[in-house]
């Protein structure tokens, strides 16, 4: 949280020397719905806990891929001139995987079921560099920093060295800051106080985990791709 904390402060910081150094300042608010799309198995680093869960002697039956899911998000920006704008913003993501023991069931034959859920609440302040016509279409790129409120839960039935199976839940959380990167475009709908928005950032996090509590990793990663759908309103 204290890095949460930080990240907000600096970012209310920027947007207001912002604001005051120029009198030539475009307020707006966009609002979005769209799709979190993790790192895939490959690109993912050692004492990630999904690998783990993966690759273990008793591995669990799921893709990485499973934790595509639904987001919304919105975020307040501030252009000056017509090429510069910063912003900041937060989001929800959650996702729940059903999975099973690859290779293990219960005596009467039922499998062995839990749920891994994982959510993310990412606060982001970014800088974009903005051309074209607000009032037709405008593309941009930029980047920025994200500090992502997270928690990883493993729910349901486990299984322990000597075979007993169990009821368990172990829970992890935190918040894990790092760079993002994003691109977009923006198409005016009838002038330049609305637009039409397509937004694809690419976040890059890491939070670690106590093994202590029972996960088969030291870490989980928060990388990934949001893909933005949303609408803007200039003030």
């Amino acid at each position: 949280m204290r890095a949460l904390t930080r990240t907000v402060a600096v970012i209310a910081v920027l947007l207001v020397s912002a604001t005051a150094a120029s009198a030539q300042v475009v307020p707006s608010f966009q609002v979005g719905v769209g799709g979190f799309f993790p790192r895939g198995f490959d690109g993912r680093p050692d004492g990630d806990v999904l690998i783990g869960d993966l690759v273990n002697s008793n591995p669990l039956a799921f893709n990485v891929g499973d934790f595509r899911g639904g987001q919304v998000s919105g975020e307040y920006n501030v252009a000056f001139g017509r090429h510069l704008e910063f912003g900041v913003g937060a989001g929800f993501y959650s996702r729940t995987v059903p999975s099973v023991y690859r290779d293990l069931i219960n005596i009467n034959g039922s499998e062995i079921e839990q749920d891994l859920r994982l959510r993310m609440v990412p606060v982001t302040g970014v800088v974009r560099f903005v051309f074209g016509d607000p009032a037709r279409a405008q593309g941009y790129v930029g980047a920025g920093v994200t500090a992502v409120n997270w928690r990883y839960s493993e729910v349901g039935q486990s299984v322990g060295p000597d075979g007993d199976i169990f009821s368990a839940r172990y829970i992890a959380n935190g918040t894990a800051t790092g760079p993002v990167l994003l691109a977009g475009v923006r198409f005016g709908l009838g002038g330049d106080i609305y637009a039409f928005t397509i937004e694809g950032r690419q976040q890059f996090a890491t939070g670690d985990i106590d093994v202590n509590k029972g996960f088969l990793g030291d870490r989980i990663d928060l990388t990934g791709m949001h893909l933005t759908f949303g609408v803007l309103v200039r003030f």
